[in-house]
């Protein structure tokens, strides 16, 4: 059987560790609404954007400059009706060096095609790994959302209830 968890890849000319460091700080990427500790193991952090999604993170895999895993222990969203969906999958950011070159994979274990919420959060994934982690990795200034902003990672969120 096909592997169906979502995942993004991309190429940046930088080094693991700058991509390392850029990872562990979901803040500067994904969101500034981060409460808690993203880069210690066992650590928990939370993250909400307004009454769209909350969740519960813990940080359960650091290998510097190779790997990055968080596990999800909570999770709402006020789209979908079945609010399991995320809980118990893994969110993982592999890093390898490839010549001068260093290649970020992005993977969500077990958010797959056939969850309600699949299209809405791989559309929101795409677009803050591909763009707001990727610029911050490049240049050390990502595009998170900042709370009462909504991006246009999270708009296709907000127009499915409307």
């Amino acid at each position: 059987m096909e592997n169906q968890d979502f995942n993004v890849t991309f190429l940046v000319a930088k080094s693991a560790g700058e991509a390392y460091k850029a990872i562990v700080d979901p803040r500067a990427w994904w969101s500034e609404e981060i409460e808690g500790t993203t880069d210690e193991i066992n650590a928990e952090w939370s993250y909400h954007y307004k009454d769209l999604h909350r969740c519960k993170m813990k940080v359960v895999e650091l290998i510097p400059d190779k790997r990055v895993a968080w596990l999800v222990t909570e999770n709402y969203f006020n789209f979908v009706q079945d609010q399991n969906e995320w809980i118990g999958t893994r969110v993982i950011l592999d890093i390898s060096e490839e010549g001068n070159q260093t290649r970020v994979r992005f993977t969500h274990v077990g958010l797959i095609p056939k969850y309600e919420c699949y299209e809405i959060c791989s559309n929101a994934w795409s677009g803050y790994v591909n763009n707001s982690l990727r610029q911050l990795i490049e240049t050390g200034t990502g595009m998170p959302n900042r709370g009462q902003e909504i991006t246009s990672h999270e708009q296709i969120g907000t127009e499915s209830n409307q």
